[in-house]
């Protein structure tokens, strides 16, 4: 206290507490412009990747890996400037690290399949994929989750190890798709006149193409029904409405010629007892 109290009388307490304060506002400094340039280098990287048209996802990761490794070298300069030795922080980083990775194990599995699902690319950001037991469109892919968006409008979060460890269904990923149909008529109906019949409505769609051929074939004879096979290729973004319309204009054009579609139904025989 005598040691504190001389220096508040005689003014030497500047001398003691300027050099700090300044090694403090340097280091402030550092830290604040640091953050300022690394923003900037990262947005001349994301202008450059964008330029060289790198997949969104790759992008975001890159820059996110950039940001974090380029903010803790800022850090440890600004630590540095205050006095403190950086190598002894480096050593209790690691230990610390080495913990928090046993404790975040779960988080680090993540990681390591987003790392793996943007490199590999098994999907893309827009694509309707089925997965973890959920179906939707892609919205966005991060290191830790991948967000998907419900045909409903519901925003699905998914941990990327689960993603990556099971299998996926990505229902975009090519140009064309088939529309599996089965349509029953009687048995008492004309074969040949349904075929006809569906054939001329394949030929009248323009969304359905020539290449590959589409099938009409018997494929069943059922309990109540013959049960045909009707396949059709289209462009994977005409699957829904194609195989929506296709399945209302033959109802239509089998209702005007006459050609009827059974339901499951059972004959019941009754025999009179003597």
């Amino acid at each position: 206290m005598d040691k504190i109290q001389t220096a508040l009388l005689d003014g030497s307490w500047i001398e003691l507490i300027l050099p700090t304060l300044l090694n403090l506002g340097l280091a402030v400094s550092i830290f604040i412009i640091g953050g300022w340039l690394v923003s900037k280098v990262v947005d001349l990287l994301d202008k450059i990747m964008q330029v060289r048209k790198v997949d969104a996802a790759l992008r975001h990761f890159l820059e996110a890996i950039l940001r974090t490794v380029l903010k803790f070298a800022i850090a440890l300069i600004a630590i540095e400037q205050l006095g403190m030795d950086t190598t002894s922080l480096l050593a209790l980083l690691g230990a610390a690290g080495l913990a928090v990775g046993l404790a975040l194990k779960d988080s680090l599995s993540n990681f390591a399949s987003g790392v793996m699902l943007i490199l590999m690319k098994p999907f893309d950001i827009g694509d309707w994929i089925e997965a973890a037991g959920i179906s939707g469109t892609v919205e966005k892919i991060t290191v830790f989750n991948t967000v998907i968006i419900s045909g409903d409008n519901r925003e699905i979060i998914v941990p990327n190890g689960q993603l990556y460890a099971g299998t996926i269904t990505n229902y975009s990923a090519k140009a064309t798709r088939r529309v599996d149909l089965t349509i029953g008529i009687g048995y008492n109906d004309d074969i040949k006149k349904a075929r006809d019949l569906m054939q001329g409505l394949i030929n009248a769609d323009e969304r359905i193409l020539k290449e590959p051929d589409s099938v009409i074939a018997v494929g069943e004879l059922a309990d109540s029904s013959v049960n045909f096979v009707v396949r059709l290729w289209v462009n994977t973004a005409d699957y829904w409405a194609v195989k929506w319309g296709f399945l209302e204009a033959v109802k239509n054009t089998f209702d005007e010629n006459g050609v009827s579609i059974p339901y499951p139904q059972q004959d019941v025989h009754l025999h009179k007892a003597d």
